[in-house]
């Protein structure tokens, strides 16, 4: 009989310390604020049925790429803004969890207190998966709790390692992820489109292939589009080239023909001087794009093409945006993307990837999306091998 993952809701977790891995890896304003909080509230129903059954949490999260113990992601910020959600607990900041201090800390934890640990990837045995450093996290709890979608890609010690040495579980948020995204693949209604941006091919390689041949549209912008472009031939300006990526591109090209998947590319795009301030910009067909100029976004005849084959259809996946979304001057593209999704009311959908998140993080009708995935590259994995190394390590 296939092992399957063991869900809090289905254990019997009461008075015992756990130690929950969320990912709380969230962007920060200038003002040391959290931006965006979708990936923090996602997991508050975990936080609370743990509570619900008397036990104590340890929040355990990374913030960032830390190369040292830099200030600026410490979880401080992520903790203020938890405390403004939960009002009836207090969450409290081990600076160190090795030292003394953070042990008696963690010993001498109240019921309505949670414990966050700092930036977990602080500590270098955290990346590198040691098992003294599993060891020294699974000392501090009875049980570990994954609740960490978007991080279950990796082989970390708060992801995998740590399950070797305490009895471990699949959180509210791990379950919701899994459950709908194997649903939303097991059977999609057609007209099936793809929408895929982002700036690289090689991080969505596998995905792509993937959905070539289920998927009977696959909807392309962003970087990814610049290099599809280049390798049938069009001149891409000044936008970022790759000889590698320019292989792949033309690999998918191939396959998406013999899997009978069409690949729709940009008809136009907006062009300018820069990407990051440049108000003389200007709509250009493919084909007619200047050599001292960068692509920035798709142009209205994209638009219009895009948004009919969504309007039609009847299942929904997109990842990454469609043009360089953090100027507000190019961020059209992407907003008409995300607008066509949330109007289509007869197709089930999901938007996953952190640059996606942030794109549309504020926008109104997200109600309207099937399903918001909290996971990126955590997402992309899943759909290619239907299990990531966090969900097999609470099997065994």
């Amino acid at each position: 009989m296939k092992s399957q993952v063991k869900y809090i809701d289905r254990a019997h977790i009461n008075n015992k310390t756990v130690l929950l891995r969320v990912d709380f890896n969230v962007a920060l304003t200038k003002s040391a604020k959290v931006a965006d909080d979708y990936r923090i509230r996602q997991s508050i129903p975990t936080i609370k049925y743990l509570l619900s059954k008397k036990n104590k949490i340890i929040l355990v999260s990374h913030l960032g790429r830390p190369a040292d113990r830099e200030p600026e992601l410490s979880m401080r910020p992520v903790i203020s803004h938890l405390n403004s959600l939960l009002k009836n607990s207090r969450v409290i900041l081990v600076k160190d969890f090795t030292s003394d201090k953070g042990r008696k800390m963690i010993e001498n934890q109240k019921h309505n207190e949670i414990l966050m640990l700092e930036n977990i990837r602080y500590y270098k045995g955290e990346q590198k998966n040691t098992v003294s450093f599993s060891k020294k996290l699974a000392s501090i709890a009875d049980v570990f709790v994954n609740d960490a979608f978007g991080v279950s890609h990796r082989n970390n010690a708060s992801v995998t390692g740590i399950t070797k040495y305490l009895s471990s579980y699949g959180g509210l948020l791990l379950k919701k992820e899994i459950e709908t995204i194997t649903k939303f693949l097991s059977n999609p209604k057609k007209p099936y489109v793809a929408i895929i941006g982002g700036a690289k091919i090689s991080t969505k390689i596998e995905f792509v292939d993937k959905l070539l041949g289920y998927a009977d549209f696959l909807l392309i912008g962003g970087g990814v589009a610049d290099t599809m472009l280049k390798a049938q031939g069009y001149e891409i300006g000044k936008s970022y080239e790759d000889k590698a990526e320019e292989k792949l591109a033309k690999k998918l090209i191939i396959l998406a023909k013999k899997k009978k998947t069409q690949l729709i590319l940009p008809l136009d795009v907006i062009v300018g001087n820069s990407i990051s301030t440049d108000y003389s910009t200007e709509i250009r067909k493919i084909g007619d794009v200047p050599k001292n100029k960068y692509i920035l976004d798709i142009g209205p005849e994209t638009e219009a093409a895009f948004g009919s084959l969504i309007g039609k259809a009847k299942t929904i996946i997109w990842n990454g945006p469609i043009g360089y979304f953090e100027n507000k001057l190019f961020r059209r593209g992407t907003d008409y993307i995300y607008y066509a999704i949330t109007h289509n009311k007869s197709a089930s959908s999901i938007v996953g990837g952190g640059s996606t998140l942030a794109a549309i993080s504020k926008k109104e009708y997200l109600d309207k999306i099937s399903h918001i995935s909290t996971g990126g590259g955590a997402m992309l994995e899943f759909i290619e091998k239907g299990t990531l190394p966090g969900i097999e390590a609470l099997k065994n």
